[in-house]
């Protein structure tokens, strides 16, 4: 799978996968149209809901009501506020969620197929090549 990258105007980059478009843009601080979200918050985003994704699925697994269940991810930053150094991720577990699965439900989310991704990441390879 290739993802085709495109500039449709302004600070605008979209990326084409699997028949959608994601599009980004930059803040109107930063010189853009704010018609997006930024490609770091698209990053953050995936984090989230590939996390959410695990919980959902635990509890579906399990036939565990999913309503009032929901994820919350932080990002905490360095002092200098440039790196994020932390991201939090606070599963909120429906009422009446079975305490034997509290334990079980963090380690499923944990799991995130984004977040292993980043614990061990790809080698990455930027060639140039020529357009026709």
């Amino acid at each position: 799978m290739s993802m085709k990258i495109t500039f449709p105007g302004g600070l605008a980059v979209n990326a084409e996968v699997k028949g959608f478009t994601v599009k980004t843009d930059q803040r109107t601080d930063h010189g853009g149209g704010g018609t997006a979200p930024e490609p770091f918050d698209l990053f953050l985003a995936s984090l989230g809901t590939c996390a959410g994704f695990y919980a959902l699925r635990f509890c579906q697994q399990r036939e565990i009501p999913t309503s009032g269940l929901g994820l919350t991810l932080t990002p905490v930053r360095d002092p200098e506020g440039k790196r994020v150094e932390l991201v939090r991720l606070d599963v909120e577990l429906p009422a009446g969620f079975p305490e034997k699965y509290r334990d079980a439900i963090l380690r499923s989310v944990d799991q995130c197929a984004v977040k292993r991704h980043i614990m061990e990441p790809p080698r990455f390879e930027v060639v140039e090549t020529v357009g026709v």
